[in-house]
């Protein structure tokens, strides 16, 4: 008599297409996982060969019906600036599944009463509520991507010149890549229910070397212009950027000019016994995206 071993359960990947997500979904398939990538136009999507794309809108808990029966655990991205459509999404989460990965903020504050900034807080609000659910969850803290640093992209081609304020502001950007591989290992492994994951990379470094280090791989010169923060608030409020958002944002960099926000942690190593990725690597592997 041939006994018979159950198919694995599938995960659901919320926000499958961002840098992170598609991360997460490229990795469990490598681990033969079945995933279930939730996006809003499954036409576009480009995601590995076996992955199961289901249309889906995290502002409309019914969409997520089907994607959600079955699964062993759910990875969430939340793309709102509030966390008001949050409740009834995560209760109808909970009726399905007992595991969640929220990709939260290093910026959050346990012991605040009011976070920094707008981005914080809605973070913040979404741990707060996800707790509450009864859920095992797990919250990855990120610190600054390293994927932010494509919003560069532009200027480098043109020019080979980023103009931006705060040059001397300095953090420890981390791979989407390994936000991913800590995401995994949570989603599949024992053991990190009721964690707090902060994740950075290996050292800080400021904008001014973020910018020679994209050149490097470039193979081609690149160099760091001050901009004034009053002209590049303009910009940011001209493009459509809400004014609570844009401040929080140009303080948090000012902060950063003055080695507070210095963060570096070894969660990474730690959770899957491999070094974060330098941002030299990051840069490598992106190499294309600013030629």
């Amino acid at each position: 008599m041939t006994e018979h071993t159950p198919e694995p359960r599938a995960v659901l990947v919320t926000g499958a297409t961002g840098n992170v997500g598609r991360q997460v979904v490229t990795q469990l398939r490598a681990e033969g996982v079945p995933v279930r990538a939730l996006t809003r136009d499954p036409a576009a999507a480009r995601l590995p060969d076996g992955v199961t794309v289901l249309r889906g809108d995290l502002s409309d808990p019914d969409s997520l019906a089907g994607a959600l029966d079955g699964v062993r655990a759910v990875f969430l991205v939340w793309p709102f600036l509030t966390a008001e459509a949050a409740p009834p999404l995560l209760e109808r989460i909970a009726a399905h599944t007992s595991r969640l990965v929220y990709l939260s903020s290093a910026g959050v504050q346990d012991d605040a009463e009011v976070q920094a900034d707008p981005i914080n807080a809605f973070h913040a609000d979404l741990e707060r509520l996800v707790r509450a659910t009864g859920l095992e969850w797990t919250f990855l803290r990120a610190g600054g991507f390293a994927t932010n640093t494509l919003q560069w992209a532009e200027q480098i081609r043109a020019t080979g010149v980023v103009r931006a304020p705060f040059g001397a502001a300095s953090r420890a950007l981390v791979h989407e890549a390994d936000i991913a591989a800590v995401a995994v290992r949570a989603l599949l492994d024992d053991g990190h229910a009721g964690a707090v994951h902060v994740l950075t990379g290996p050292e800080p470094l400021t904008q001014v070397e973020q910018v020679r280090l994209i050149g490097t791989a470039l193979e081609r010169p690149t160099r760091f212009e001050e901009q004034p923060p009053h002209e590049a608030r303009a910009d940011m409020l001209a493009t459509g950027w809400p004014a609570d958002v844009v401040d929080g944002i140009l303080g948090a960099h000012a902060e950063m000019t003055t080695g507070a926000a210095d963060l570096v942690t070894d969660t990474v190593q730690a959770v899957t016994g491999r070094p974060a990725r330098t941002f030299a690597e990051w840069a490598r592997d992106h190499a294309a995206d600013f030629r």
